[in-house]
């Protein structure tokens, strides 16, 4: 059998010339695969003579182990050219100008929650809040719906148990400002807003099971339905800079005010329906210990998805909660 070192430099020249693992794995294949001259020889030992198998066999291992060190060196090689080449192709250079990133802004829901409530302070109310999922008791029974009351059936809600609902309105929220007011000795007026989400079992292009609703409330001496009056048309014209938008009052019931009203609002030649609202119940005014002889107060509700609809020309409240990005960049600020 002739001796094979001389394949040592040829399979060293093969791997070498090979640019990818496929093409060593070519090269390979001419010396170590099935069909390779190390292969061939190893096959042709059985014809030879027991004595001459142990020389020969041994002078064709050291070929072989010298050829897979060699085609094991290159393929690190390739390998860590590869590597190389991926990390320049994914360098970051640190000295180059950032790229422009988007920048996020305000949904148009919130930009009207700010807007109402910078309006209301320069009226003189503060900012109330109060839990989302709220007891039966300052939802309902504070507000003078028993449980049997027939209100209750139009508040289709999310009860959390027996005694806990995710608040229907913020309603609530003017009972606990009341009873904390007066539990720290602070006499009224007290005049608060009080925004916020509130749920309900209804959705449409005009409804939502979650949506958001501002309350106002102010309990003073002397207060009529024409303080109300003049607060919530005041309110609109600054919200919507109309001074020729009106209000009128229709009459109406709900069972924590008395008397009780539907606003309207004056609205492209006819007049558009924006809240309720009314004079607080004494019954309201018993559970929170308020003197019903010497304090009045007034109450009103907007829905506030519904004035930023009017304001924005948008015709589906459903669009405030689909997170399109194509509707919300429209409400994109600069500052």
């Amino acid at each position: 059998m002739s001796d094979l070192s001389h394949l040592i430099p040829e399979a060293q020249t093969a791997f070498a010339q090979a640019e990818s693992i496929n093409a060593l794995e070519t090269a390979k294949a001419q010396y170590l695969g099935k069909t390779g001259q190390i292969t061939a020889a190893l096959k042709g030992l059985g014809k030879i003579s027991k004595e001459e198998r142990r020389e020969v066999g041994a002078a064709i291992n050291v070929v072989k182990q010298a050829i897979e060190q060699a085609l094991n060196a290159r393929r690190e090689e390739i390998q860590a050219e590869i590597q190389a080449k991926k990390l320049a192709e994914e360098a970051i250079d640190v000295t180059l100008p950032a790229r422009q990133q988007s920048q996020g802004s305000l949904h148009p829901v919130s930009l009207t929650l700010q807007r109402l409530e910078q309006l209301f302070h320069s009226l003189g109310f503060d900012v109330a809040t109060g839990p989302e999922i709220e007891s039966d008791f300052y939802n309902f029974t504070a507000l003078n719906i028993p449980e049997d009351h027939p209100a209750r059936a139009m508040h289709d809600t999310f009860y959390i148990d027996d005694a806990h609902v995710l608040r229907t309105h913020t309603s609530p929220v003017q009972v606990r400002y009341m009873e904390a007011a007066l539990k720290a000795n602070k006499q009224p007026p007290l005049k608060i807003i009080a925004p916020g989400r509130v749920y309900r079992v209804d959705s449409d292009a005009t409804h939502s099971p979650m949506f958001h609703q501002v309350e106002g409330l102010w309990v003073d001496e002397n207060i009529s339905f024409a303080n109300l009056k003049g607060v919530v048309q005041d309110f609109l014209q600054q919200f919507f800079e109309r001074d020729d938008l009106t209000v009128r009052f229709r009459p109406s019931f709900f069972p924590f005010t008395e008397p009780s009203a539907e606003m309207d609002m004056s609205w492209n030649g006819g007049w558009l329906e924006i809240g309720g609202c009314g004079m607080v119940h004494p019954e309201v005014f018993r559970h929170v210990d308020i003197d019903t002889e010497q304090y009045r107060g007034f109450a009103f509700g907007l829905g506030v998805e519904r004035l930023t609809m009017l304001r924005y020309g948008v015709n589906d409240l459903r669009h405030f909660f689909n997170n399109d990005l194509r509707f919300l960049n429209q409400f994109k600020t600069t500052k």
